[in-house]
C-alpha cells in the first residue's frame, strides 16, 4: 500500500520505519524543516517502563491543586486556558478513579515493556550508535518522599521490575558525582532501565527508513485529510490533493485539527515540558546515567558529552513563552545534585516542548473508524518510551496481522463530533 505518515517526530519516524519493513510505499509529511523538532527534540530521554503510569490517578487532582502556589512545583497551570484545556481537565478529573487508573496503568506498562524490547531489537539489528547509558535512579530527599513512593514500588514488584531500595551511601556508589554536601534519605535503583538521546535515535532511524525507500517531505504543511475512495492528503499551497491508500496521523497536537475535519473530536491537549542542556564541564562531576528527583519530578541525564535536565508539566499558556520559574526549578535541582557538572556560562539550550497528552493516559494506536485513516498519537511525556512498540503494533494492524501485544482501541470509540 501507499501510505502517508503525517508527522516526523519519534512516533512518525518509528511508524514509517516499521511500515517500510513490511514492504509498504511510505511518504512522511512534516511541517517542520527536519525530523524530531517538536516534542521529541530535547526530552529527558528516559526509557523506564516501570515508571510509565497514567497521570490520571486517585488523589492526583488534589496534588495538582496543592502545587499551584509552590515556587518549585512540578505541575503548573498557566493562562490563558483554552476551552479545549478546560474540557481536558474535566475529563482528566473524571478518569482519576481507581478502577480506571489500574486498567490504564496495566495497559501502559505492557506497552512500555514491549516497546523497550522492540527498541533493543532495532538498535541491535541496525547497529545504531546513539548516545545512551544503562541504569536509572530515583532520589528520595526525605523519609516522607520514601513513604510516598511505596505504592509505586508495589506496582514495580507486581510488574516484575528489578529494583533496589538503597541508602545514601549506596546511591553514591551508583552515582559517585552526587553532591557530597547533599544529605538525603536514599534512592530506588533500577539497573535495567536506561537513558538515550531520542532525537539522535530518530535521525538515525530516519536514515535507515530512507534506505528502505521511505520519502520524507519537510516544510510540508498538511491542510486536511479526506477519506473517499482512498485517502487524499491536501497540502497547503498545492492545487491537487496527494492520493494514498491509507494515512497514519501522528502529528502531535496538530492531530486535533486534522482529525476534526474528519469528524473525530480527540480530547488531546498540550502539556508543556521544559529542559536545559549544557556541555559537561568536569566529567568527574557529572552523572553516569540518569537520576530522577522524586520531589520535584526533574530528571538529570547524561547524554554523551552533555547533561540534560528535564521536567515540569504546564497546562495552558503558550509554547512560545517560557515560564521563568519552571526553568529555575531545573537549575535548582541540577545544582542540588550535581553542582559544577555543566558549563552554564555559555551555550545552554533552554527548551519548551508541547507533549500531546490524552486525559486518561494511554495513547491511541489503531484504526480511527474512518476508512484508511489510522492513529498513533497521545503518548504524552512517554513518547520515547512507547514509540517503538506503538509503531510495531500499528504496522501489524495495518498488515492484517495480530500484534504481539493486544492494544484495544477503546479511546477512539464515541469521539465523533
Amino acid at each position: 500500500m501507499k501510505i502517508a505518515v503525517i508527522g516526523a517526530g519519534i512516533i512518525g519516524v518509528t511508524t514509517a520505519y516499521e511500515l517500510a519493513c513490511d514492504g509498504h510505499q511510505v511518504c512522511v509529511l512534516e511541517r517542520r524543516g527536519a525530523a524530531a523538532e517538536e516534542a521529541s527534540f530535547a526530552n529527558a530521554g528516559l526509557v523506564a517502563p516501570g515508571y510509565v503510569t497514567p497521570w490520571a490517578a486517585p488523589g492526583m487532582p488534589g496534588k495538582v491543586l496543592g502545587h499551584l502556589l509552590s515556587r518549585y512545583a512540578p505541575v503548573k497551570v498557566s493562562l490563558p486556558l483554552s476551552r479545549r484545556d478546560l474540557i481536558w481537565m474535566w475529563k482528566f478529573y473524571r478518569a482519576c478513579k481507581l478502577d480506571t487508573y489500574l486498567a490504564h496503568r496495566s495497559q501502559l506498562q505492557r506497552l512500555a515493556f514491549y516497546s523497550r524490547e522492540r527498541l533493543h531489537h532495532i538498535t541491535s539489528d541496525l547497529k545504531l550508535g546513539y548516545e545512551r547509558s544503562d541504569g536509572y535512579m530515583v532520589l528520595l530527599r526525605s523519609a516522607k518522599d520514601s513513604k510516598l513512593v511505596q505504592p509505586g514500588l508495589q506496582v514495580l514488584r507486581d510488574a516484575g521490575v528489578t529494583f533496589r531500595e538503597i541508602g545514601m551511601d549506596d546511591a553514591r556508589k551508583v552515582e559517585p558525582a552526587l553532591n557530597p554536601d547533599m544529605v538525603f534519605h536514599g534512592a530506588i535503583h533500577l539497573p535495567d532501565d536506561e537513558v538515550g538521546n531520542c532525537r539522535q535515535f530518530a535521525l538515525m532511524l530516519k536514515s535507515e527508513a530512507q534506505r528502505r525507500d521511505v520519502e520524507f517531505f519537510f516544510n510540508t504543511d498538511v491542510a486536511s485529510v479526506s477519506s473517499n475512495m482512498g485517502v487524499a492528503v491536501n497540502v497547503a499551497g498545492e492545487n491537487m490533493p496527494r492520493p494514498f491508500d491509507a494515512a497514519v496521523i501522528c502529528a502531535g497536537i496538530d492531530s486535533v485539527r486534522l482529525l476534526k475535519t474528519l469528524g473525530l473530536n480527540i480530547p488531546l491537549t498540550a502539556v508543556h515540558g521544559y529542559s536545559i542542556s549544557a556541555s559537561i564541564r568536569e566529567p568527574i562531576n557529572s552523572p553516569v546515567s540518569a537520576i530522577m528527583d522524586e520531589r520535584y519530578k526533574v530528571a538529570i541525564s547524561r547524554l554523551g558529552n552533555r547533561v540534560r535536565v528535564a521536567g515540569s508539566a504546564e497546562l495552558g499558556g503558550s509554547i512560545d513563552k517560557k515560564r521563568l520559574s519552571s526553568l529555575q526549578t531545573l537549575y535548582k535541582v541540577l545544582h542540588d545534585w550535581f553542582p559544577g557538572a555543566a558549563n552554564l556560562s555559555s551555550g545552554v539550550q533552554e527548551w519548551k516542548g508541547a507533549r500531546p497528552m490524552l486525559p486518561d493516559g494511554p495513547p491511541m494506536v489503531g484504526a480511527s473508524g474512518i476508512a484508511g485513516v489510522w492513529l498513533n498519537l497521545g503518548h504524552g511525556s512517554s513518547g520515547w518510551a512507547l514509540s517503538c512498540g506503538s509503531a510495531k503494533i500499528l504496522s501489524d494492524l495495518i498488515g492484517g496481522r495480530k500484534p504481539d501485544l493486544d492494544l484495544t482501541d477503546y479511546a477512539v470509540q464515541g469521539l465523533r463530533a
